[in-house]
């Protein structure tokens, strides 16, 4: 099933090309909790980023490329750390999808290196 989703000011738009999912994470790492990013991990394959100039912030490793709108500052999507091959959608910017109804799964992100490798099957075909 195709996903539209935007930043708030529609700069940045993605679509995604793959089924609901069947939960969503919430992760307490430093920088999610700031933002209460919902995360929708998926292949990098079913995620098409359709318009909009991104800025980019790496911290730490410097691997996870987290991408925000300049414009309006949200962060609809960004390419995680913990799945190279895959892309992490904030559910809450996508319209179509009622991310309320969803079982959101806690994820211990301030034990990052102990916890990551539970997530790298998320973004498998």
């Amino acid at each position: 099933m195709p996903y539209e989703g935007a930043c708030h000011c529609g700069a940045l738009q993605f679509r995604l090309n793959t089924r609901p999912p069947s939960a969503l994470l919430r992760c307490n790492c430093s920088i999610c909790e700031l933002e209460d990013f919902l995360h929708w991990i998926m292949p990098l394959s079913h995620f098409e980023w359709t318009s909009g100039e991104a800025s980019t912030y790496r911290f730490g490793s410097g691997v996870a490329r987290h991408t925000f709108c300049p414009t309006c500052g949200v962060k609809p999507f960004y390419f995680p750390r913990s799945n190279p091959d895959g892309v992490s959608i904030n559910a809450r910017c996508v319209p179509g999808l009622n991310w309320r109804a969803l079982v959101v799964d806690e994820f211990d992100g301030q034990h990052w290196e102990q916890n990551a490798a539970t997530l790298s099957h998320l973004s498998s075909e």
